[in-house]
């Protein structure tokens, strides 16, 4: 209302996001930093008159780390080359660039600690999520098409072996991309049972 009473609506852009949400009981858990879909996806609403098509839904790979860039092309200001995300301009102007990212990386490392949840990173696609439980070497795998609610792990299921390791190797070129520490467990190699706690 005050945009519009001001007459700054046409010349601003506003942009809503949000932190993730607890889970109330999904996968019997009650945190929000496990990496399945219930806090994993976050909302984001844009509202750029002029530029972004009132209604209209997108359903690309989009990260927290592409906030800085965007704002700063917003703003008509070179991105620092170190970043690691990219412009969301092109995405919201129903643009998306032929080599926009396919995968997105998480990890989670604060155990132990207040709330109990394991070290895991992972990869997700449009399609598919692999997680890695690395402190206590277990592992998931989930189809979002056939299980979106992630309720049943084809880690071991032989007919997604080959899809398996080419998660994996996505994995390892993410953390490769991204500069994770070497001292963190390579994803694609055992680190033995062990108790973290």
């Amino acid at each position: 209302d005050y945009l519009k009473e001001s007459g700054l609506e046409k010349n601003t852009v506003v942009i809503y996001a949000s932190d993730q949400g607890f889970y109330l009981g999904e996968h019997g858990w009650f945190d929000k930093r496990f990496m399945y879909e219930e806090s994993y996806r976050q909302p984001l609403l844009v509202k750029w008159p002029g530029k972004v098509q009132p209604g209209s839904v997108n359903q690309d790979l989009v990260s927290n780390l592409d906030f800085a860039q965007t704002f700063l092309e917003i703003a008509g200001v070179k991105a620092p080359a170190d970043m690691q995300g990219h412009s969301l301009v092109p995405v919201f102007l129903g643009q998306t660039p032929a080599d926009w990212r396919k995968s997105l990386y998480y990890h989670y490392y604060e155990f132990p600690a207040v709330h109990s949840v394991q070290r895991h990173y992972g990869v997700k696609t449009a399609r598919y999520k692999l997680m890695h439980f690395y402190q206590i070497d277990e592992w998931e795998m989930y189809d979002l098409e056939q299980d979106p609610q992630e309720m049943k792990s084809v880690y071991d299921d032989p007919t997604y072996k080959s899809l398996q390791r080419e998660l994996k190797a996505e994995l390892t070129r993410l953390r490769l991309q991204y500069k994770v520490p070497a001292t963190d467990p390579d994803p694609t190699k055992s680190v033995g049972k062990k108790n973290a706690a």
